[in-house]
């Protein structure tokens, strides 16, 4: 289990209910690439310390087994999925994603990992992003295997991508540890610049694999954490420098994404734009059904925000009052949430739209 994987908040907020809005095109493959809040259990396959297979994780899952998931039950790409009416997409990794299964799609996410390859070294093996972005390629040659070099050429193009990285090159590189190796090489401003330019490489690397239709995350409270609150922040407020370092990086992310669609001369990449809804899910719980947004389900120390979540933690007994599950991670009903946001935001929180206008546009160009 990783001690220090960030939560990189996609959303938090406006809507206070779950939607049960499905996406009318038809199911669609869906690909996922990240990091812990999207992974899937990658990393149950790895020998790394960032894993999520042992109790009480997935406490609240039909089986009430752990899944590799850092949730409770759900994490965001199933919402996803289930909005997509499609079956949840296996981790690369599986010895399961073979035949048909190949046809829904894949998850290369893994927990730890960030944009920059020396992000998250203390977990050693975990999948950094250009070795999913290698799976990916193998995925295409498994799948043409299955119906042919057209049909999966197709199956990609039509398919949506989830990325999810970003926080942990704040929280497990940047902020890591006093006078890191990346604070000694920049300040902060540059260091944002630094990483939306990597980024950049990477959506551009996606759309060079065929990917058209990306749904890309920024980071949220990295300073509001629960782990953040009891290493940084005694009195309860959000740690300042983690702040500003979400500040900065989210609209510079929104500025690049929009940059990138302009340059290719078609919408490919929607972005949430995180900095306008966090604030109220934070400071005010109690507005979206949560007792707590400071305290994590499943820890211990103060706001249990110390080490690892354990059979040997506190746990609480309704998991849908708490924002968080454990130090990092958002439970499963605030993972509905951000999923909810991230289908039906407004252009004020989804930019240039949300999820379900995005994927309309499929319907409509066929009709």
């Amino acid at each position: 289990m990783e001690s220090s994987v960030v939560v990189p908040w996609l959303i938090l907020g406006v809507l206070m209910a779950i939607s049960s809005t499905q996406v009318e095109a038809a199911a669609r493959a869906f690909f996922v690439f990240g990091d812990s809040l999207v992974d899937n259990g990658n990393n149950n396959y790895l020998a790394t310390t960032a894993r999520a297979d042992s109790p009480p994780y997935g406490i609240d899952t039909p089986s009430r087994h752990p899944t590799g998931r850092f949730s409770n039950g759900k994490n965001i790409p199933d919402f996803i999925t289930d909005a997509l009416g499609s079956e949840p997409t296996l981790p690369y990794l599986s010895p399961e994603l073979k035949g048909d299964k190949l046809l829904v799609g894949a998850n290369f996410a893994s927990a730890g990992i960030g944009i920059l390859d020396d992000t998250g070294i203390q977990f050693m093996n975990i999948i950094r992003m250009f070795r999913q972005f290698q799976y990916f390629e193998e995925y295409q040659k498994k799948l043409a295997d299955l119906v042919g070099k057209d049909e999966a050429q197709r199956i990609v193009s039509e398919a949506l991508v989830l990325i999810t990285v970003g926080g942990n090159d704040f929280v497990n590189n940047y902020f890591l540890v006093p006078f890191s190796a990346r604070s000694r090489q920049f300040n902060l401003p540059d260091y944002v610049r630094y990483l939306i330019s990597e980024y950049r490489k990477l959506l551009v690397r996606l759309y060079d694999l065929g990917a058209r239709k990306v749904l890309v995350t920024g980071t949220g409270p990295l300073g509001c954490v629960p782990a953040e609150l009891a290493m940084r922040s005694p009195s309860g407020q959000c740690a300042t420098e983690l702040q500003q370092a979400a500040a900065l990086y989210n609209p510079q992310l929104v500025e690049m994404v929009n940059g990138l669609n302009s340059q290719l001369g078609a919408n490919i990449f929607i972005a949430a734009n995180t900095q306008q809804q966090t604030s109220d899910f934070i400071s005010n719980p109690g507005a979206y059904g949560f007792t707590t947004s400071k305290i994590a389900c499943c820890g211990q120390g103060p706001y249990n925000g110390l080490g690892l979540c354990t059979q040997l933690s506190n746990l609480c007994s309704n998991r849908n009052e708490y924002v968080f599950w454990d130090a990092f991670h958002p439970s499963e009903r605030a993972n509905g949430i951000i999923v909810d946001m991230i289908l039906n935001g407004s252009t004020s929180y989804m930019n240039p739209m949300n999820l379900n206008a995005f994927l309309a546009l499929d319907t409509k160009t066929k009709t």
